[in-house]
């Protein structure tokens, strides 16, 4: 294994070439006492992580918790807007239920699907899931 590939394996963007762009989707239920702290951690862990693994955030789009279709907010069409410009390469979210939540997730499938087949990776910034790559298998 060279060095350059130890690097990207690492997550870092080697030194010659520009950080991929993402877009940073945060999508949080909104606490009663203090309303603002969720979306607050999951912007904190998502610059985190693409720090971490060398990617550019170009913008950070927050839509509100509780509509299960993701093709129903307006954040997330926003999301598909830019994968289909090409304008991204990574959609960073908390964890796969950001996407849909359980209960729903062939709608999270899809939506995987549908980014994959535009070139664009979706990857988890919660640190037990971004362990490794983060990225959504």
């Amino acid at each position: 294994m060279t060095t350059a590939s130890t690097t990207q394996d690492q997550g870092t963007a080697p030194a010659n070439l520009a950080p991929t762009p993402a877009v940073l989707y945060v999508c949080a239920e909104r606490g009663h006492r203090m309303p603002s702290l969720a979306v607050q951690r999951a912007e904190q862990e998502g610059r985190a992580f693409a720090l971490k693994h060398g990617l550019k955030i170009t913008a950070v789009i927050t839509d509100l918790h509780g509509t299960a279709d993701p093709c129903q907010r307006e954040g997330w069409l926003r999301v598909r807007d830019m994968a289909m410009a090409g304008s991204v390469g990574v959609v960073i979210v908390r964890w796969p239920a950001v996407i849909a939540p359980d209960p729903w997730h062939e709608l999270r499938y899809r939506e995987i699907r549908w980014l994959r087949d535009r070139g664009v990776r979706v990857c988890y910034s919660w640190a037990p899931l971004a362990a490794g790559t983060g990225e959504i298998k």
